[in-house]
């Protein structure tokens, strides 16, 4: 497994970090309009976010004052890849117990 791939399990396995990620979904959000939807503090909400943006799930932009996060979709990647291989496994074994199966019934 990647260092990448490592570092965007790590940042899914919160359930915290997993609310953002959802919520970035659906538009930019700030620290501080992250923190209003939280009962813990900018400070911790800004950890979260800082493991999120070293697993590539969000990037943020500064405007002005403001920092702005957004979702990073394509952050999914290394986890997508990591299923795939898996999904291809039992999509085999599952074929080949299938042909078994219809072989037996013959």
């Amino acid at each position: 497994m990647t260092l990448q791939t490592q570092n965007v399990f790590r940042a899914l396995a919160d359930p915290t970090r997993r609310d953002i990620v959802q919520m970035l979904a659906n538009r930019d959000m700030t620290i501080a309009q992250l923190t209003e939807r939280f009962d813990m503090t900018r400070a911790a909400v800004k950890k979260h976010l800082t493991v999120l943006s070293d697993g590539g799930l969000i990037s943020v932009e500064i405007r002005g004052r403001e920092r702005v996060n957004r979702l990073e979709p394509s952050g999914m990647a290394p986890v997508l890849d990591w299923f795939s291989y898996f999904d291809q496994f039992w999509d085999d074994r599952l074929a080949h117990l299938k042909a078994a199966i219809e072989g037996d019934e013959k």
